[in-house]
């Protein structure tokens, strides 16, 4: 599994300018406001799902977006979703809960993950996530979350949840 360097030497490797800011561990997104306040941009919320056909999916969204997962599985072509195990997230993400990232996509070096994200995260310029651990927080631009995906071979499926559609 890859380490916060790793991914650090990653994101170098690729241009993408990067900035982290350490804090106390936040669990929830109702937490470190303080810290949100401190920083611009779109704050992240991350679920690590499986459907009801074993098929893993990880959504990032703004923190505030809601998401109706009762609903999510026919815009998406997914099985009836819920929570994904956390021995399954260690597996594949390398993060515990709490600590669910976009960029534990690093770690999914065998594909099995299918990544959502929210239109409205994908406007915000620049995004915030855990660098694999909820102790700190790193933002990129944009344009440096983009890079970093493709660079890993992944085509983000973007959702609008408000319209809760495909947007692309």
């Amino acid at each position: 599994m890859k380490t916060r360097a790793d991914l650090f030497a990653f994101l170098d490797a690729h241009g993408i300018a990067h900035s982290t800011l350490d804090h106390p561990p936040v669990f929830r997104v109702e937490e470190g406001l303080e810290i949100k306040a401190a920083l611009p941009g779109g704050h992240t919320k991350n679920l690590f799902l499986k459907d009801a056909r074993g098929q893993l999916w990880l959504i990032s969204a703004l923190g505030e977006t809601v998401i109706d997962l009762k609903r999510l599985h026919h815009v998406i072509g997914s099985g009836r979703l819920s929570f994904g195990p956390e021995a399954m997230m260690v597996e594949t993400l390398g993060v515990t809960p709490g600590s669910v990232t976009a960029l534990g996509l690093i770690n999914d070096t065998d594909r099995r993950i299918r990544f959502v994200l929210d239109a409205a995260l994908a406007k915000a310029d620049p995004v915030n996530f855990h660098p694999l651990s909820n102790n700190a927080t790193t933002a990129l631009s944009q344009d440096g979350l983009r890079t970093f995906l493709a660079a890993l071979g992944i085509t983000p499926m973007i959702v609008d949840f408000e319209a809760m559609a495909v947007v692309s």
